[in-house]
């Protein structure tokens, strides 16, 4: 028996043009071989108990050699390994796919080919240019503007290409793009064919240029266009004022860094459920990049002991308070595998600490009987008054809540505030951890090349502890790297330690949710003053 290799896409840069077929294929990989021009983002969705291995392939800086990443492929599927070959855009569109399709087969070794949308495709339609058009073009080659030099001739006919294609679209083509706009006009392409290069199609830092097969390599010159680049060489190119919508978008050119545990496309997402936050969600729909480098983890408490205990007595309290999803999730996993009847909390109230918490708890089926209107300790108390005694609160009474018995399920660090506002009128309260937060083994050494290089706009806090971890992550460097960047948090005590940090908050919503972060964030960008 041997593994099966499976050679996958990944698109061109935008994560959202990665296949179906081939996220399927990421997720049940053991072993993924990855190439450099693709969205590393992609590899998020990968189960990370698999072997990761980075084969390069970036222009002129290749870490292995085309021969070695074929031996590596057959050594992995020698060991019954499932495979997956992630390589930028589509694999037998100039990406040597064949070629190790063509090592494989040599081998006996069983192979699948999942097509990823090309970069010759998705960076002109990104710029707004359509490859073909009934009034415009109807024909459409793609070419490599650099051949292998080990050829002895080569295998482009540049006299037919010319003028016998309406669309030319060239990849690979910037270190040569004087000689090849020279040669299509040697063979009697116009000098004034209308030109378009578009760099990192797709992504939130695309730039595009138009001119003519005459000044466009003077203009790529100028304005210090470097790969990976695609040129559009055609008519079609003077539809792009009309047609240009990507970078038309609000958020167009805004990478934001986003640090919490589930984002649009977390761990949720890759167990075939989307997270309830469409905040991260809405920022990408209105063009701006996402970046996931998530510094929490949170898992369940390793001792449950106290938990259980509250778990077996659950039909002794009155109000079961959740102060975040989290609490809820973690809070019913452990009361279902203690194979604790439902019915058992008949009776008991519900208070559910925001709209969010609110919602994880309904999707249980189980009624929310009260969602304070503010999300602080004095408002939730009032109301709980209100809810318990059917009367208003005392100022200057001690036993308010007397008689009355809480479970406070929530994460092993949390504040004390509510505790001891209820134990002061005369409420009895357990408090039990559910889960905690840890820091994952991340590594940052992307993350800080984007910082230091200005790529990254906007980098968001939903808490002190991803905020802390942040800065633990990214160690002696992390003020430094963070110094141009807009910070936006949720909640006081993040923007206390992001000032604790001697750094500013830009951004803070009124609303603890990611939805409330987002509206923060779109109406800072289109009123931003410069922070750089």
């Amino acid at each position: 028996m041997k593994g099966k290799v499976y050679i996958v896409g990944a698109g061109p840069g935008d994560i959202g043009l990665l296949t179906i077929k081939g996220l399927k294929c990421l997720q049940k990989a053991e072993v993924v071989i990855y190439d450099f021009h693709l969205n590393a983002q992609v590899l998020n969705y990968i189960n990370h108990d698999a072997e990761f291995i980075y084969a390069g392939k970036r222009g002129g800086h290749h870490t292995m050699t085309q021969e070695r990443i074929n031996q590596i492929l057959i050594e992995k599927a020698s060991q019954y390994k499932t495979i997956c070959r992630l390589k930028g855009g589509d694999p037998f569109v100039f990406g040597r796919g064949a070629e190790e399709a063509e090592a494989l087969a040599k081998e006996g070794i069983e192979f699948e080919i999942v097509p990823g949308v090309s970069s010759a495709i998705a960076a002109p339609a990104y710029a707004g240019i359509p490859l073909t058009h009934r009034l415009y073009s109807s024909s459409l080659a793609i070419v490599p503007g650099y051949e292998d030099p080990a050829k002895k001739e080569s295998l482009i006919d540049w006299a037919k290409l010319a003028t016998g294609v309406g669309t030319i679209v060239f990849l690979m083509t910037i270190k040569n793009i004087e000689t090849v706009c020279q040669k299509l006009i040697e063979h009697g392409r116009s000098a004034e064919t209308p030109v378009a290069v578009i760099r990192w199609g797709t992504r939130s830092d695309q730039k595009t240029i138009v001119s003519n097969l005459k000044e466009i390599a003077k203009s790529v010159k100028e304005k210090e266009i470097k790969p990976p680049a695609v040129m559009v060489v055609g008519d079609v190119v003077n539809l792009r004022e009309k047609l240009k919508w990507y970078e038309k978008k609000p958020l167009f050119g805004q990478r934001i860094l986003v640090t919490r545990e589930h984002s649009s496309r977390g761990p949720a997402y890759r167990s075939g459920r989307l997270d309830s936050s469409r905040g991260f969600e809405t920022l990408e729909e209105l063009g701006a990049e996402i970046i996931e480098f998530p510094t929490i983890k949170i898992v369940p408490v390793k001792n449950p002991g106290d938990l259980d205990k509250a778990i077996s007595k659950i039909a002794n309290y009155n109000w079961l308070i959740f102060t975040s999803a989290n609490g809820v999730k973690f809070f019913l996993k452990r009361f279902f595998e203690k194979n604790i009847d439902i019915r058992d909390m008949k009776g008991i109230k519900i208070c559910a600490i925001g709209t969010k918490t609110a919602a994880e708890i309904q999707k249980y089926g189980i009624k929310v009987d009260l969602v304070p209107e503010e999300f602080n300790a004095e408002s939730l108390i009032g109301s709980l008054i209100i809810k318990s005694r059917g009367t208003t609160a005392a100022q200057d009474s001690e036993h308010e809540l007397k008689g009355v018995r809480f479970l406070l399920p929530r994460a092993e660090t949390a504040r004390e505030i509510l505790p001891e506002q209820i134990k002061k009128l005369g409420g009895d309260i357990d408090v039990v951890t559910v889960y905690k937060t840890e820091k994952p083994e991340v590594h940052g050494k992307r993350l800080k090349r984007f910082l230091k290089e200005e790529k990254i706009a906007i980098a968001t806090f939903t808490s002190a502890a991803t905020f802390k971890n942040f800065m633990s992550i990214m160690q002696e460097d992390a003020k430094t790297l963070l110094k141009g960047v807009a910070i936006a948090v949720i909640g006081p005590v993040t923007a206390q330690a992001v000032k604790e940090a001697g750094l500013n908050v830009n951004i803070m919503p009124k609303e603890a949710t990611t939805e409330a972060m987002a509206k923060e964030i779109i109406y800072w960008v289109a009123n931003k003053p410069s922070i750089r």
